[in-house]
């Protein structure tokens, strides 16, 4: 502060002071200060030789106080914030001390925009223009009002933000191109789209017309082909603007060889010339040979529409010329593709498997062709082995293959890797060996080199096994031939019978019973196959109940079972006597030397079954009444 400023704000202090009713102080010895509570020295800017003047340069930091002076404020007079001798009474706040000519529009914190170096701001200043349009580029140093127009009268919300709002003129004035004219949209940012300038506007040519600008066409002036700034319609093929290249062109001349005009096919954007043709795209692809050939050989005359892509339509030539061999005279088809490729015309490969059906393999594939083709003959109709090789088989004589009657198809023995070394499945026969059959030398059961209608009957070979065994003797014993039925083909002896493929079924102990015990006298034809045959001795023997004397019947299998003789029991199904208090079989059959004989009547006492039979007609207390009536056990 000036000492001017000190001056004056101790005269305003000076004033007020005197004009505040004077007190009694309660300390003698204290002063009262008009400042507040401003705990500083009065000397600090006081003199001693008068109250007033203060000092020129008074000792107060302001800096340390919650308001530092910055900027302008460092020259304003203290009089004109401290208004009043009591200086704390001073706002802190832009808006205590500034009228808010904005009305309230901006809010009220002056220093988004303002600061102390001065009211008057550019937008430079501004960091952020706090409403829904940031401030970039050059629109960052505009004045506001440049925008806002009325802003002396506090006029700034409202404005549009989108830029053809402000930049209408703009729009309507620019005839390179003429926007108007041409419809441009009015979204400015499509094409300006730099804040720090209006000029050097780009346009992208891909996302808004879906056309990209590449090669020669990212160079050329907007006018080459919007034709008087007509933007609109432009046509986007190549065709379009090219029409006049196509119809000229003399090598080779489009027109007369039927080409599309889609001149991508052939032309890029880099350069019109030289073009190139994609033959893949095509239905005849080159490869090989084909890449290097001049168009016209093939193409004569420029005839390029229509030509056939088979092979022998340029190689028919090739075809009738070759001798080696001749096509036309052994009917080669004129599908050159299934023996040549485009690599080399000759080398030819000819894939026998697929053309022929008749894979070469073995020794085949390295047969001469004319060995198999005698006189260039192609056209064999058989694949048979025996087509070639039926003088092999003739004199073939171990075996004798025609004497035996072995059939002509050779693959059931040779291989083509070796003629020699044949090899029989005899699996493939009605008759596959197996066990010790395999080890058997094939003469043995083909006597005198007998192959053909030789029985596959184990008897056809074994009869004098089957005549000569004794133990059983199998001629008197009456067994059958089919030796299959006990004897395998791993060994001989010893033979197994399988008994659950007769009549009679072994088992539990009967498995383990030997033959003869019911086979005796070597009898293995007429053993009969019920239990009493060989159990009667049992039968009449038993006195536990005395079968005989019981009446028992002789079908033992209805308490006895193979298990074990003894332990049998008794179903006494057709008498259910579950409910009866009996224990043992004598508590009702008391004869045990007639089981037929049986009693009711000692459990069933005259005293209990009166009462219950009142009124039955035919009553009769005595056993064969009661079972008479009741042969089910049950009451009722």
């Amino acid at each position: 502060m000036t000492a001017k400023q000190i001056l004056q704000v101790f005269v305003i202090f000076t004033i007020a002071w005197l004009n505040t009713p004077a007190q009694q102080p309660q300390n003698p010895v204290s002063t009262h200060s008009p400042h507040g509570p401003l705990n500083i020295p009065c000397q600090n800017c006081h003199t001693f030789s008068g109250w007033k003047p203060i000092r020129n340069v008074p000792e107060f930091d302001h800096n340390k106080t919650k308001y530092p002076l910055r900027g302008m404020h460092k020259s304003v007079p203290c009089t004109s914030c401290h208004t009043s001798p009591v200086f704390t009474n001073v706002g802190l706040r832009c808006a205590d001390c500034h009228a808010d000519i904005h009305r309230r529009q901006m809010g009220a914190d002056c220093e988004k925009c303002h600061n102390v170096n001065g009211w008057q701001v550019s937008m430079k200043s501004i960091n952020e223009h706090q409403n829904r349009f940031p401030l970039i580029g050059a629109h960052a140093v505009v004045d506001c009002d440049a925008c806002h127009k009325n802003m002396a009268a506090g006029q700034f919300a409202g404005l549009p933000t989108q830029c053809i709002g402000c930049h209408t003129t703009d729009y309507l004035n620019t005839t390179a191109p003429n926007h108007q004219q041409a419809a441009f949209p009015t979204n400015c940012t499509q094409c300006h789209t730099s804040m720090d300038t209006w000029f050097g506007a780009s346009f992208d040519h891909l996302k808004l017309t879906g056309f990209a600008l590449t090669g020669a066409h990212a160079t050329l002036e907007c006018t080459a082909c919007h034709i008087g700034g007509k933007f609109q319609g432009t046509p986007a093929n190549c065709i379009g603007c090219h029409l006049k290249d196509f119809t000229s062109t003399s090598n080779p001349n489009h027109i007369q060889a039927g080409f599309s005009q889609t001149c991508q096919q052939c032309h890029n954007t880099v350069s019109w010339t030289p073009a190139t043709f994609d033959h893949s795209k095509t239905p005849f692809p080159l490869t090989g040979a084909h890449v290097t050939v001049p168009c016209s050989s093939c193409h004569v005359n420029n005839v390029f529409a229509g030509l056939s892509t088979a092979c022998s339509s340029c190689h028919l030539k090739d075809f009738t010329g070759t001798t080696n061999p001749n096509h036309v005279t052994s009917g080669f088809p004129q599908t050159c593709q299934q023996c040549h490729n485009t690599v080399s015309w000759l080398q030819a490969t000819f894939d026998h498997a697929t053309m022929t059906g008749f894979p070469l393999t073995g020794a085949h594939a390295a047969v001469p062709c004319a060995q198999c083709h005698v006189n260039n003959n192609y056209n064999l109709t058989s694949a048979a082995c025996s087509t070639c090789h039926m003088t092999d088989y003739n004199n073939t004589n171990n075996p004798n293959h025609s004497a035996a009657g072995f059939p002509t198809d050779c693959s059931i023995c040779h291989s083509t890797t070796s003629w020699a070394g044949a090899v029989f499945n005899h699996n493939n026969t009605p008759f596959p060996l197996t066990g010790a059959h395999t080890a058997v030398a094939c003469s043995s059961c083909h006597v005198n080199n007998v192959f053909a209608g030789l029985s596959t009957a184990c008897s056809s070979c074994h009869m004098k096994d089957f005549n000569g065994t004794t133990n059983p003797n199998h001629v008197t014993s009456g067994f059958p031939t089919t030796c299959e039925v006990c004897h395998n083909t791993t060994a001989w002896q010893p033979a197994t019978f399988d008994h659950s493929k007769t009549a009679f079924p072994l088992t539990g102990a009967h498995t383990t019973v030997a033959c003869a015990s019911c086979h005796i006298g070597g009898n293995y034809t007429t053993v009969p196959t019920d239990c009493y045959s060989c159990h009667k001795a049992d039968y009449t023997g038993t006195t536990n109940p005395n079968h005989v004397a019981a009446g028992f019947p002789t079908t033992c299998q209805t308490c006895h079972t193979t298990t074990a003789w003894t332990g049998a029991t008794f179903n006494h199904s057709w008498f259910p006597i579950p409910h009866h208090n009996a224990q043992l079989c004598t508590d009702c059959h008391t004869n045990s030397s007639d089981y037929t004989v049986f009693v009711c009547t000692s459990c069933h006492t005259q005293a209990q079954t009166n009462p219950q039979h009142q009124g039955v007609s035919g009553y009769v207390w005595n056993s064969v009444n009661c079972y008479n009536c009741h042969k089910n056990g049950r009451a009722g």
